[in-house]
């Protein structure tokens, strides 16, 4: 193998251009092989394969700084940098992160996972070597649809006016996770069109230098155009043009499925296996309920920001809502404000979004959206404590949507809690309400859920007991249940069991009789302790007796650490909170 002779980005500047086209074969080989075999971003990493490789055969790296927007592209960067072993050895395949990682190697500069933030950074490292008077290249590496994202254009804005080097090289694929969304990849597809020549030209209005390259998978094509713009002093965008899923047919034929994939949907042949839609799930009632709402009322809207895969949205649920379904492209702060102005205008926006990426809508949620009070409903999917990596972490959310004024959070247990709200949210008139999806498999409650959810704040006595009383929010409710019968089994108490349902507030009424005949209260949530729902129990009883035990994450970044070590570490387990209530009775 030519990749044997590759242990370093200077071992490829020993290699000839026919090696080099070897060497892009075997490392696609190794990249679909190992992410069908754990899972992991696969159409952005075969597209980018001979790019990368140009990179690195024309700068060099590390002195040459790479930053790659969002990083979901950077396993080839990875191979080239030293490591390697975790694509070529089974057993180290989970050895390595999926992104740009720091502690990994000098190659990574930064810890990224989320997108449209690569100019930015970019700029700011360009800006420090210019104040230090050092000399060096700086290349951002911007596609997959993260140019929609706002920072993308506050990065570009900024970085155009440094009067130094700063190379943007704009992956053009003709995609984001699913189809561009926006009026920017109309001018992309006119330069494609016009092979970079057309006279309207969004990176030249701005004052960037601006190359173009048809073929970004010619590694030849892509080695003479970096050599071109290399120790420029200008900043300079090299527009490449790249297939999506390169050389591998089932990802370029269903590019939005195979942006990230599960592992094993490749069979042994290389073929896609049949993937079948979901059924009893939350993804699929929510889908259901969507529909029936979108035929009822044509006032109503679903808003998308690029990531339909994750609430399983695919392209034949979304053309039939039609005009009732909106993208609008990797902008989640433009969608809140959007879908604000929808609601306080009449209409009944629905707007789906993944935790981590709700952390990008801060200033919208609280100045456009609750300041104003308009009545937008929103799903918070994959919200809770995970194994997940580090920038993709899903439990910040509860500090973040639920200590905003005029906020109403919610946080089902069962599918029949679940529908009530999502049909109370999406019809009420009076506030922003947030719904907390439950990150477990769909439970039945078997009857159906009556309650009004317009009076605030009343939490559900599900069991009434002494002593102890456990409080579980939403997806934790089911170990406040299993808490429960230990704490019956091995001491004998029958614990109180509650079941809040409302995170942005808490039941006065119901915590104040628990003082009568109850010494400690327990509260469980799926996310970070630290500004969460445990907290404000904790400050209600401050000034009493009662004694109250927080139980949910840490505030830490843990990356990939498997999820049953992270709830020990937690004490998120019914011996070990047995345990805590042991010592404090």
């Amino acid at each position: 193998m030519i990749l044997d002779k590759v242990n370093s980005p200077d071992d490829l500047k020993n290699l000839g251009l026919n090696e080099l086209n070897v060497l892009a074969n075997e490392i696609r080989e190794l990249i679909v092989k190992k992410v069908n075999t754990i899972g992991g971003h696969f159409g952005p990493n075969l597209g980018i394969i001979e790019t990368t490789i140009a990179m690195h055969y024309v700068f060099n790296s590390p002195i040459d700084k790479f930053i790659f927007d969002v990083s979901h592209q950077c396993y080839t960067h990875k191979i080239l940098t030293g490591r390697k072993d975790g694509y070529t050895n089974p057993d180290n395949y989970l050895k390595y992160s999926g992104f740009t990682a720091p502690q990994e190697s000098e190659h990574d500069l930064f810890t990224i996972g989320h997108t449209s933030t690569s100019v930015s950074l970019a700029t700011g490292v360009a800006k420090a070597r210019d104040l230090k008077g050092e000399k060096y290249n700086v290349v951002a590496l911007i596609g997959d649809g993260s140019l929609s994202g706002g920072e993308a254009f506050e990065g570009l804005d900024n970085a155009s006016t440094l009067d130094s080097n700063i190379i943007i090289i704009v992956n053009d694929n003709d995609m984001s996770i699913a189809e561009n969304q926006g009026g920017l990849y109309n001018n992309l597809k006119l330069l494609r069109d016009t092979n970079g020549q057309a006279e309207l030209n969004y990176f030249k209005t701005l004052g960037f230098n601006y190359s173009f390259v048809d073929d970004g998978n010619n590694i030849e094509k892509m080695i003479r155009a970096l050599k071109s713009i290399k120790d420029t002093n200008k900043p300079t965008v090299l527009h490449i043009v790249t297939e999506k899923g390169h050389g591998c047919k089932p990802a370029v034929d269903n590019k939005e499925i195979f942006h990230w994939i599960a592992p094993n949907i490749l069979d042994e042949n290389g073929n896609m296996r049949e993937i079948k839609p979901s059924v009893n799930t939350y993804n699929s009632i929510t889908k259901e309920y969507i529909l029936h709402k979108a035929k009822e009322d044509k006032k109503f809207i679903l808003i998308g920001a690029s990531t339909p895969g994750v609430f399983e949205f695919d392209k034949e649920f979304r053309a039939k809502l039609g005009k009732q379904y909106t993208d609008v492209g990797i902008a989640e702060e433009h969608a809140i404000a959007y879908s604000s102005a929808l609601a306080k205008q009449g209409a009944r926006p629905l707007f789906p979004v993944m935790s981590s990426f709700i952390q990008r809508t801060y200033d919208q949620l609280s100045q456009d959206l609750c300041l104003n009070k308009s009545p937008l409903a929103m799903l918070v999917f994959w919200g809770g404590i995970s194994s997940a990596d580090c920038t993709h972490l899903c439990i910040f959310d509860i500090p973040l949507i639920s200590n905003i004024p005029n906020m109403v959070y919610l946080a089902p247990t069962n599918k029949e809690e679940y529908l009530k709200m999502l049909d109370w949210g999406v019809n009420q008139t009076e506030h922003p309400v947030a719904i907390r999806v439950p990150s477990v498999p769909l439970k039945s409650a078997g009857v159906e859920d009556t309650t009004d959810y317009s009076i605030l704040n009343k939490f559900k006595l599900v069991s009434e007991g002494e002593k102890v009383a456990i409080i579980g929010l939403g997806s934790f409710f089911g170990l406040a249940e299993k808490v429960k019968k230990a704490l019956q089994e091995k001491f004998g108490i029958n614990s109180t069991l509650i079941n809040p349902r409302f995170i942005t507030g808490v039941d006065e009424e119901l915590l104040n009789d628990l003082k009568r005949t109850h010494k400690l209260v327990i509260t469980l949530e799926d996310g970070v302790l630290d500004g969460g729902f445990g907290e404000k129990i904790s400050r209600f009883y401050s000034s009493s007796d009662i004694k109250v035990l927080n139980y949910g994450a840490k505030k830490e970044f843990p990356d990939r650490v498997p999820i049953d070590e992270l709830y020990t570490r937690y004490r998120l387990k019914p011996e070990l909170i047995c345990e805590d209530v042991q010592k404090l009775l």
